[in-house]
């Protein structure tokens, strides 16, 4: 263990090579506070270059790796587990913005760039870089990659591998494949970087990528809309989608208790209507003519929406101010989760025609066999993604809900899979749903999948049991 240590400081600096419990801390435990690993050491090397020589002294010594970015992620994919046995190689120290060029619309960044650093990049360029969630603040560009992360701008822009060009790669055998080509076309065999995109650092180690960019909208106009249930819901984004086209680049659904769980725990965020709601679309519409244009597409869709009767109540943000805080609410919905106790969470993904259906057969399954528990569903409707969080009913104890976990995962992930639906849609498997993984793929999937992970890491040493 010392000479193998002793080799990881000479590479990557003795101040980067972590092995005391407290220096390691940080990188052992998962996001939601629920898992603790451990770990020989963390390396935090400063250049590609030293990825890749740690990597090769890591294959040499077959000393498995934990790949990690910002440690945001949810299904335990960042961490290491309990046996001691890896090193956790975090990619922090790599959060360079290499490059950005405003006429081909492209940036090139390293892994360890924080999400909203690009964000703010694109801005100055006068750009945007659409990707956006709630952990943007602390997630990187390499972890949104290794999950293929979703958040709020997929019904317009799409997922992570859809902003992605191109990516640099150290193999498992510490080898750099370098593929940051910012070509939109490039029909040359193989399809590298779509193995990687979305494999959580079970196939290689993304060090660095070429993202796409947009031209800036020259107005964004945010409006919250009351509905009487998620089917109102799925007409209104039909609607919008008639009326306004691309221009729709926002569509979010949250219940009742989603907002009721904010106000009780964010008292400070907005409270936008006096009355209470079954369901909620948050909507937000994008122009590149003008303000003006973007507030006749939604004064025009909220009409015709009032009109049908799909409707209850809207508001529409008039400054960015008020924009914001539509947006907090939003966002504020898994801090309110945490902030009022443990849940069964599920990021599942359905086809969009069926999820006011799904959401109609399922809560009731759910009431039946867990009666009181209480169902936190939102989630970004527009590309068919629910977060669909069970909570114990009031008064009952978190630890002693939980146990209930299992269960309450077949109900759902079962109904999921027979509505033509996806267990995971941006979170990821990780170690968290891999049996899960298992049960619902299919044998030739998972063969397949099995086939390209020993073929590009015949070591198995990296990031160990996570998805298979």
């Amino acid at each position: 263990m010392t000479a193998f240590l002793d080799r990881c400081r000479a590479i990557a600096g003795a101040d980067f090579v972590l092995d005391t419990p407290a220096g390691m801390a940080p990188f052992l435990r998962d996001w939601r506070g629920r898992f603790t690993g451990s770990a020989r050491a963390v390396l935090r090397p400063g250049s590609v270059d030293e990825v890749a020589r740690l990597v090769r002294l890591c294959a040499d010594e077959r000393v498995p790796i934990v790949p990690q970015g910002g440690n945001t992620g949810l299904v335990l994919g960042s961490v290491p587990d309990a046996s001691g046995s890896a090193v956790v190689l975090s990619l922090a120290r790599l959060a360079t913005i290499r490059a950005l060029d405003p006429v081909n619309r492209t940036v090139t960044v390293d892994a360890g760039v924080i999400l909203q650093h690009v964000q703010e990049a694109a801005a100055a360029a006068d750009c945007l870089f659409p990707l956006s969630l709630a952990a943007e603040g602390s997630c990187t560009i390499g972890g949104n990659l290794s999950t293929n992360a979703g958040g709020t701008g997929v019904l317009r822009y799409g997922n992570t591998r859809e902003l992605c060009l191109g990516l640099e790669v150290v193999t498992p055998a510490g080898d750099i494949w370098s593929g940051l080509r910012g070509l939109r076309k490039d029909n040359t065999g193989y399809d590298l970087r779509d193995l990687y995109i979305g494999a959580e650092g079970t196939l290689g180690i993304i060090t660095g990528a070429v993202m796409k960019l947009y031209p800036a909208p020259k107005a964004s106009i945010t409006a919250l809309a009351a509905l009487p249930s998620p089917e109102y819901a799925l007409r209104l984004q039909s609607l919008l989608q008639d009326r306004a086209g691309a221009s729709l680049t926002g569509f979010e659904l949250m219940s009742a208790l989603c907002l009721d769980l904010v106000a009780r725990h964010f008292p400070a965020l907005p409270r936008p209507f006096p009355a209470t709601y079954p369901q909620y679309a948050l909507l937000e519409i994008s122009s590149s003519e003008s303000a003006d244009h973007a507030v006749q597409l939604l004064e025009s869709a909220t009409g015709a929406a009032f009109d049908a009767g799909i409707v209850l109540d809207a508001v529409v943000a008039t400054s960015v101010a008020q924009s914001r805080g539509l947006w907090q609410l939003r966002e504020h919905i898994p801090l309110a989760q945490a902030a009022d106790g443990k849940n069964i969470k599920h990021d599942i993904s359905l086809p969009v025609s069926s999820i006011a259906e799904f959401i109609a057969r399922t809560e009731p399954q759910l009431q039946q066999a867990f009666p009181g528990c209480r169902l936190v569903c939102f989630g970004h409707l527009g590309d068919g993604n629910l977060h669909f969080n069970v909570a114990p009913p009031p008064g009952v104890d978190n630890e002693a809900f939980l146990v209930n976990q299992e269960a309450v995962n077949r109900v759902v992930h079962d109904a999921v899979v027979a509505f033509g639906g996806s267990i995971s849609a941006e979170h990821g498997i990780g170690a968290l749903k891999r049996d899960e993984l298992a049960r619902y793929k299919s044998p030739v999937e998972l063969n397949l999948m099995r086939a390209i992970k020993a073929a590009l890491d015949p070591l198995n040493i990296m990031n160990p049991g996570k998805i298979l």
